[in-house]
């Protein structure tokens, strides 16, 4: 089921970090912000999700529970929430059902050869579930405070 903007996004299960078995159904009542990124451990990756890091306490506070995904397994995502001691977890989409479902699933261009990949992108779901924002192909820069600011306006 494909997701749309300004509609109640439907209900999943997926595996976090922190044993956490997360579904949107668990957050009605707080703004929740999933951001998608290609690979742990890797530059923009590492950059966008200390940014996440460094201002989660300014989300916290503007009511949203943050969340970041890809395709890597618990174990690489561990290594990687401890590495930059992050204070939110992140969901190991292994089978990229979420990929799929949220869109992020791009055919690339990596050295000469096309691979299917993760197209950096950020969702914003408000308190009552509904998707209110969305943010595709995203540059690291300035966005964490993008998507700040739009928490704090819903």
């Amino acid at each position: 089921m494909a997701l749309v903007l300004n509609k109640v996004v439907p209900d999943f299960e997926a595996t976090a970090t922190s044993n956490v078995k997360f579904s949107p159904r668990n957050y009605v009542g707080k703004k929740l912000v999933l951001y998608f990124y290609p690979k742990d451990m890797t530059p923009g990756c590492t950059t966008e999700s200390m940014q996440f890091r460094d201002l989660f306490a300014d989300f916290e506070a503007a009511g949203a529970v943050i969340f970041g995904v890809s395709r890597d397994n618990l174990a690489s995502h561990d290594k990687f929430r401890s590495q930059l001691e992050l204070p939110f977890d992140l969901i190991a989409d292994t089978e990229e059902k979420l990929c799929h479902m949220f869109g992020v699933v791009k055919n690339k261009i990596m050295y000469g050869k096309k691979v299917k990949g993760i197209e950096r992108s950020t969702f914003l779901v408000d308190a009552e579930g509904v998707l209110r924002h969305e943010w595709r192909g995203v540059k690291v820069a300035g966005h964490v405070e993008e998507v700040l600011e739009a928490v704090r306006k819903l």
